[in-house]
């Protein structure tokens, strides 16, 4: 008995081409609602492909409001949005990475103290 494929819903094998590409099934593009980018994560020796999130409405409102309140607008709003939504991109993956490190027992987490301080 095998956890990882005793846990498998649809299997599909598929080909990678000579340049790294490979084909999402249409049933399994459809299902998850793929649009035109995907996130792609190694994490426990397989690479994880999924729809790119698009949870991040809100944190796209709340930087926009932030730059408006602060004055920006035009091009300038532009640059200064790409470059705050950069930023939470990174922070989230260093995040996830973290996390993983953690789960995987390659580092300590913190404790409560050490991130709220001492009660």
């Amino acid at each position: 008995m095998n956890p990882v494929t005793d846990m498998v819903m649809d299997r599909k094998i598929i080909n990678v081409t000579g340049k790294r590409q490979v084909t999402i099934p249409l049933k399994f593009y459809e299902k998850l609602q793929f649009g035109k980018e995907v996130e792609c994560v190694l994490t426990n020796g397989a690479i994880v492909i999924r729809p790119l999130s698009t949870s991040d409405d809100n944190f796209t409102m709340e930087i926009l409001k932030d730059l408006v309140s602060q004055g920006y607008n035009g091009n300038e709003l532009i640059e200064k949005f790409a470059e705050q939504r950069q930023k939470i991109k990174t922070a989230i993956a260093e995040l996830i990475e973290e996390a993983d490190e953690i789960s995987e027992g390659k580092r300590k987490s913190a404790t409560t103290e050490e991130i709220f301080g001492e009660a």
